[in-house]
């Protein structure tokens, strides 16, 4: 079967990584890839939002299935127009991608549907949004409706933070027309705990857990990035909190998207907060999430092509979903600056002696070598019997792939080592 992967980071060269495991599939296409990713499989310069030229491209090529990874071409619709087109796809149409490509939607549904989730009010005029901040408490989290590219959300400490954000989403047009509606919600805290799913609209069938590191800096300062590594599983989800989330999250959010007529067919990622009242809903995502899928993949033992053609074809419950019992833990090496501006184009050295355990993000060929290419380059992936283990081999790996201008936290899985010894 040839198949298509649509996207080009480092979620999708472990999605890649993955499916080469299944014997079934004698080509794989990425698009757009990277220059990492073309080591695995056939990259084609057509980019992810690109939704005529992804669909032409797949009915010249007579592709089987497609794996549509990212959020903007899911909410944009590449899912429905491939189907359309007679192609299996893994990922949901449009309808049900709304729940990550609009967070007015999210809430307003947990809400309809008693899913535990931060208070908060909604807005599109501006003037009411800044009259309710005056009486809000503080800290104060701030997000825009739409996609933002993993930056749309603020947490505001001040009345002058919280005042300055909402302007400069609603009237300064920072994240465009994402930003001209906005969700105001209370803080929450606690342990967070990162959830993906698999569902073909019937069955849930949880992964492994994890845990994100979003701050630039080690011990969680600096400003907030796509993920600067993670682990899993994640400690603090504790198997009587699981089943509290099967309960009260994760089934009931299945049946409400059920319910509206928007059924979700993929990977459904549940971001949530541990609160003292209970876990949470902070966000939904409509895909992998990344770098979540940089340890999650590696733990998975059965075949990956398997389940996502089980989710297409609504058979998920019949299907094993099986992980590995062990632990993970992916360092990400970044371009020096990142998340704001940084310098492109250095050689990038990763010895063959650790490639498949290193998913390029950020990277393209020149001449026929890698140059880095993006913010996040390269996650160093390691699997260990015990926490401890998985962390000092990840680290051990990202000292062996060579850069100029490279950096990382030097914490990450700190917390959840500590966590763990807790528990």
């Amino acid at each position: 079967m040839k198949v298509l992967v649509v996207g080009g980071g480092g979620r999708e060269h472990a999605v890649i990584r993955k499916l080469r495991e299944n014997r079934d599939i004698t080509g794989i296409y990425a698009l757009p890839g990277n220059g990492g990713i073309a080591e695995d499989a056939e990259c084609v310069p057509i980019a992810a939002a690109d939704i005529p030229g992804i669909t032409a491209f797949a009915v010249e090529k007579g592709i089987d299935y497609a794996v549509v990874t990212p959020d903007d071409p899911l909410v944009l619709g590449c899912v429905d127009a491939l189907e359309e087109k007679g192609i299996a796809c893994f990922g949901p149409r449009a309808n049900a991608a709304i729940i990550e490509g609009s967070k007015v939607f999210s809430k307003n549904l947990m809400k309809k549907y008693g899913i535990p989730t931060a208070r908060y009010e909604t807005f599109e005029d501006l003037d009411a949004a800044l009259a309710y901040l005056e009486a809000a408490p503080l800290p104060t989290v701030i997000k825009a409706d739409g996609l933002a590219l993993g930056k749309g959300v603020i947490i505001a400490g001040t009345r002058e933070e919280a005042r300055a954000a909402v302007t400069d989403m609603m009237q300064n047009g920072r994240f465009g027309k994402s930003g001209e509606r906005i969700v105001i919600e209370e803080f929450l805290e606690g342990p967070e705990v990162s959830v993906l799913a698999f569902t073909d609209g019937k069955t849930i069938k949880p992964m492994v857990s994890s845990m994100d590191h979003k701050r630039a800096g080690d011990h969680d300062t600096g400003l907030n990035t796509g993920g600067m590594g993670t682990i899993a599983p994640n400690p603090f989800f504790t198997p009587e909190i699981a089943a509290r989330c099967m309960e009260e999250i994760f089934l009931p959010t299945v049946a409400a998207m059920n319910a509206e007529g928007r059924v979700f067919k993929g990977c459904l990622y549940f971001g949530l907060m541990l609160t003292a009242d209970g876990p949470k809903v902070i966000e939904y995502n409509c895909r992998f999430g990344d770098p979540e899928t940089q340890v999650v993949l590696p733990l998975l033992e059965s075949d990956l092509f398997t389940v996502m053609r089980a989710v297409t074809e609504e058979r998920l419950a019949e299907t094993e979903v099986r992980f590995r019992e062990k632990n993970a833990c992916c360092v990400i090496l970044a371009s020096k600056g990142y998340p704001e501006s940084y310098q492109k184009g250095y050689p990038l050295t990763i010895p063959e002696s650790v490639r498949e355990q290193v998913y390029v993000a950020g990277a393209r060929l020149q001449d026929g070598k890698l140059v880095t290419a993006g913010g996040r380059v390269a996650g160093c992936t390691a699997v260990g019997d015990t926490l401890a283990e998985a962390i000092s081999a990840a680290y051990r790996i990202a000292a062996q792939v060579k850069f100029e201008n490279a950096y990382c936290r030097r914490d990450i899985g700190a917390r959840a080592l500590q966590a763990a010894q807790e528990v």
